[in-house]
């Protein structure tokens, strides 16, 4: 099969990708790789739903850029398409004088990032928007949402093939070689020549990357992310979102309560290494992968920078009380029984062979090649932001 471009991996952002790749240039062929039998499996799929406001990304960064931008997308996306979203707001909340500082900062960001009606609350305040939440202060972030990422995906999907694309399942690559001014995709069934390839291929895309750049110094770290649902007798304790102050000497927001669209409330997640990139329990082991990056120079650095971190993380994963006591610092009244056990998600974490893990999108042009290599959070968010952003990119290219 010859075409004009192949996007590798079915999840949100190649998907937003493929569609505004079609919808800019109706004429072109288009063809979206994906190794499963569906699309958005993997990050998209395990998403905990959140619509991000952008109030903790540094401003300029392309993070916040494509977060704002995003967002409104998303936004106006979802009313057209009839996709159903909440905007009910959340708190930040500050439990200890160690945390104010830390929380003055994130609210300057949200300033910087040009996000409108976000204040500091009190501990009274806090109080009147989530009852049972205990704080000395916080923030109420009122455009923060909640949303079904996976819908999201199925819609991008539908209005790609709508516009003439096609999406392939069951096509995991395996070999990428350069035959002139093309390319040549072998799949474990099928061979594809392309004069332009998008990875988008989130927890493999290093390794696909590497498929057409063997000196790119990056590696995808896999950190799984572990939920609780809270018993429906006690989701009463959450009304919608709260988020603690993050920990300045870790790369993730910490436990959290999250109100989901379609019902229920889920308490976490943690991050912890995953044991395999799908890795979603800690009894799914690759030994392969995991040799992988217990060797990787990057991760053995990120491992000695946070190993405090990292090892109470790892208690956390296996100790149910410990966990409740992380939730706790937010509802104390919330309870070990209250908690069942929920998903859990494996995000692709981008680090490079010195040790500095990505704190942005990480995205690389090579000739006829563009690697999305780090996508984390806000990426559903900014879904429509980005695929609009590298199709215009290729498609300035390939013109």
């Amino acid at each position: 099969m010859k075409t004009d471009f192949i996007i590798i991996g079915g999840g949100i952002v190649g998907l937003s990708t493929a569609y505004h790749l079609k919808k800019q240039n109706p004429e072109l062929k288009v063809v979206v790789l994906e190794k499963e039998s569906k699309i958005a499996l993997h990050q998209t799929g395990h998403n905990s739903g959140v619509i991000h406001s952008g109030i903790y990304y540094k401003p300029g960064s392309l993070k916040a850029i494509n977060c704002k931008r995003g967002y409104d997308q998303l936004i106006q996306f979802c009313n057209e398409n009839e996709i159903k979203y909440d905007l009910c707001g959340k708190i930040i909340v500050a439990t200890e004088k160690e945390e104010l500082p830390i929380m003055a900062e994130i609210y300057d960001r949200g300033i910087a990032n040009g996000l409108l009606g976000i204040k500091k609350i009190s501990a009274q305040e806090i109080k009147e928007i989530e009852p049972y939440c205990t704080g000395i202060e916080g923030i109420w972030v009122p455009q923060t949402g909640i949303i079904d990422y996976k819908e999201v995906s199925r819609k991008y999907a539908d209005l790609f093939v709508q516009l003439g694309g096609e999406i392939l399942f069951g096509q995991k690559v395996q070999e990428i070689r350069s035959i002139g001014n093309s390319s040549e995709i072998q799949t474990k069934n099928n061979r594809f020549e392309t004069k332009w390839i998008i990875n988008c291929a989130g927890l493999y895309s290093d390794k696909v990357a590497k498929m057409t750049n063997e000196a790119l110094d990056v590696q995808i770290l896999p950190f799984r992310g572990e939920y609780f649902n809270i018993k429906k007798e006690k989701e009463y304790l959450v009304k919608n979102l709260i988020y603690p102050v993050p920990n300045p000497n870790f790369p993730f927001l910490g436990v959290h309560f999250t109100r989901m669209v379609h019902g229920g409330v889920e308490a976490g997640p943690n991050a912890v290494l995953a044991f395999a990139r799908e890795g979603y329990t800690n009894k799914m082991i690759n030994w392969k992968e995991l040799f992988e990056t217990l060797g990787h120079s990057g991760f053995q650095k990120v491992a000695l920078k946070y190993w405090k971190d990292g090892m109470y993380e790892m208690y956390r994963s296996y100790s149910k009380t410990a966990f409740t006591k992380a939730l706790q610092r937010l509802i104390p009244e919330i309870q070990k029984e209250d908690l069942e056990v929920g998903n859990a998600g494996v995000r692709a974490q981008a680090c490079d062979s010195r040790g500095n893990l990505s704190d942005d999108f990480l995205i690389f042009e090579d000739n006829n090649v563009i690697n999305v290599c780090n996508a984390p959070s806000p990426a559903a968010t900014s879904s429509l932001a980005i695929g609009e952003s590298i199709a215009t990119l290729a498609l300035k290219k390939y013109n």
